[in-house]
C-alpha cells in the first residue's frame, strides 16, 4: 500500500507488534520508525508523554497549542488510561503497556504501537505500527495521513528525547 512504511526495514516490518494483538482482519498496516541518539530509557518517557499531546503539527492536530518540550514527569502510564489529548481534548485509550518497552493505544478504530528497540547502549529504534480494520480505499487515505503526521510525531520525539539527553549527559561520548 502506499505511504505504509516510513523509516522501517524487512525485519521491522515482519516482527509482531502488540496491536497486532487488537485486529484480526487489518486493511491498513503502516509501520513507521526512527533512530534515535538516546538509550530506551532516555526515550521512554516522551513516548510515554504522548498522553499530552500529538507531538505533531501542533497547528493541524492540537488547535494551535503546542506540544511540551519538557518532561511533565508524568506516573508511567497504564492500560485503560486515556491514549493522547489534542486540542486540549482527551483522546482514545491506552490498552497495553510493558514500562520503557511499548505501549499500544487505540483511537478513533485505530490500533497503534510505540515499540522502543535498545540497539546497544546509547542508541535506540522508535518503531510504531498503526493497524486498523477498514475497507482498501479509507486504509489508502488514512495510510497518507498517517505518514505525514507520524513522520513528524517520530522525529519530533527523537529530538526531545536527543535534546533532553544530550542535556543530562554532557560528556557522553
Amino acid at each position: 500500500m502506499i505511504g505504509d512504511r516510513w523509516g522501517v526495514n524487512e525485519d521491522e516490518t515482519a516482527r509482531s507488534y502488540p496491536c497486532d494483538e487488537f485486529v484480526e482482519s487489518p486493511a491498513l498496516q503502516a509501520w513507521r520508525g526512527v533512530t534515535v541518539e538516546a538509550p530506551a530509557e532516555a526515550v521512554w518517557p516522551w513516548v510515554a508523554q504522548v498522553r499530552l499531546a500529538p507531538y505533531a503539527y501542533d497547528w493541524i492536530d492540537n488547535l494551535g497549542r503546542r506540544s511540551p518540550r519538557e518532561l511533565a514527569g508524568l506516573p508511567e502510564p497504564q492500560a485503560g488510561e486515556r491514549f493522547t489529548c489534542a486540542g486540549g481534548r482527551k483522546l482514545g485509550r491506552i490498552v497495553s503497556v510493558e514500562q520503557g518497552q511499548q505501549m499500544t493505544g487505540t483511537i478513533m478504530g485505530a490500533f497503534m504501537s510505540y515499540v522502543l528497540v535498545p540497539q546497544g547502549d546509547h542508541t535506540t529504534r522508535l518503531l510504531l505500527k498503526v493497524t486498523m480494520e477498514t475497507n482498501r480505499v479509507v486504509a489508502l487515505g488514512l495510510s497518507l495521513g498517517d505518514l505525514i503526521m507520524a513522520r513528524k510525531q517520530l522525529l519530533n520525539l527523537k529530538l526531545h528525547a536527543e535534546r533532553h539527553h544530550r542535556r543530562r549527559s554532557p560528556h557522553r561520548p
